[in-house]
């Protein structure tokens, strides 16, 4: 008989689990899956489960670990909503079980974890997919349109001032794992920006070099990077800078993106379009005028407002189960956007130049000198932040 529905269990039902907890109950998710089991370390996390299932009338089993829910039999599939060092160790054991796996972003810390997660996807046939929801944005997709259809020229220069992130020290506080480089890995890029860096190349292309500066604990009192300038250099010459901070009060969120025949230009979630009359490179070397200003003026693109983003990846991850159906991220492309939080790692570490990919064992070697000094919080306010 042909599956009607996929059967969902949820690891992790801290912030972001349990917002995709509350979106099954809600209705929001499609009918091509159900919740059928969450699971979570924490004592507090699974009263939470237990006494809003009862509020709300369901059966849904809760587990004690990842493993009692892989093994339960009651599961398809399985989301993967952990801190990010376990996310490949999870991931992996569902596949090996025979489950598909939704994981969360990052796919992993490093690039030899995401390696090692794509070829146990392959091993087993299962269908292995990131949470990459900023994809399904109108506006990102109309950027990835006209950047990649080529109708705006070639890329000259990208510059992403990204610093709406900001956390209080409270958040930080939230968590053992938090701020921490044994526990998180990383602080703003490996939390917060990894739908970003993932937008950048998705949309950009990878870079093929680049400088960074990342400083850590400069706003909070973490270990990890809460500030960090990039300045990138792609394979045709075009050059970038990516800011990106969690200690800016207000932020900003603008990305443009210059071409030889335009300019794109996204903030506050709205998209402007610039068309010159021709191809820069041509009128540099035609024209007579020292001065010239192109006369065109901004369009505003208008872009159909889409559903919850979370859940479109969730019913595009259930449709690719049941039909066949394109996924919003496959699992694979995880590998790029880690390589490029990687390389601003490293860049700033060893204070220099550094090409991507970079190098995966001089990589895991300077995070593992990090991590050997990392301290373990002794005061931690356990708190779930709903967004």
């Amino acid at each position: 008989m042909e599956q009607k529905r996929v059967r969902m269990g949820i690891i992790g039902i801290g912030n972001m689990g349990s917002g995709h907890v509350k979106s099954f109950i809600e209705g929001e998710v499609s009918g091509d899956v159900v919740l059928t089991a969450v699971a979570d370390l924490r004592k507090s996390r699974r009263e939470w489960a237990k006494e809003y299932f009862r509020k709300n009338c369901t059966d849904i089993v809760v587990f004690d670990d990842d493993v009692s829910l892989i093994k339960s039999g009651l599961c398809d599939a399985v989301m993967v909503e952990i801190p990010h060092y376990d996310h490949p160790e999870v991931s992996i054991r569902a596949l090996e079980h025979g489950l598909h796996v939704l994981c969360e972003k990052p796919a992993g810390v490093y690039a030899k974890q995401v390696r090692q997660m794509n070829e146990a996807a392959k091993k087993s046939g299962c269908v292995f997919a990131l949470m990459f929801n900023m994809r399904t944005g109108a506006v990102y997709k109309k950027m990835r349109e006209l950047v990649c259809s080529g109708e705006l020229g070639e890329i000259k220069r990208v510059n992403w001032i990204l610093t709406d992130w900001y956390r209080s020290q409270i958040y930080y506080d939230s968590g053992d794992w938090r701020g921490t480089w044994d526990g998180e890995g990383g602080g703003v890029l490996v939390n917060q920006c990894p739908h970003n860096l993932d937008l950048l190349q998705w949309i950009c292309g990878m870079p093929v070099r680049l400088r960074s500066f990342c400083h850590e604990g400069k706003w909070h009192n973490i270990e990890v990077e809460d500030d960090v300038t990039v300045y990138m250099e792609f394979p045709n010459g075009a050059t970038g800078v990516f800011v990106t901070s969690t200690g800016d009060l207000p932020g900003t969120d603008r990305f443009e993106i210059l071409l030889t025949k335009g300019k794109l230009v996204c903030e506050k979630g709205k998209l402007e379009c610039y068309r010159l009359k021709e191809d820069e490179r041509v009128t540099m070397f035609t024209t007579q005028d020292g001065f010239y200003r192109d006369s065109g003026e901004y369009e505003r693109i208008e872009t159909e407002p889409g559903k919850n983003a979370r859940v479109e990846v969730i019913d595009a991850f259930a449709g690719n189960i049941l039909r066949g159906t394109p996924l919003v991220a496959d699992g694979q492309e995880g590998i790029n956007e880690v390589n490029l939080a990687n390389a601003i790692h490293l860049s700033s570490w060893l204070k220099q130049e550094v090409s991507i990919p970079v190098d995966e064992d001089i990589f895991l070697q300077e995070l593992s000198k990090h991590r050997a000094v990392s301290k373990r919080k002794t005061e931690v306010k356990e708190i779930t932040f709903f967004q």
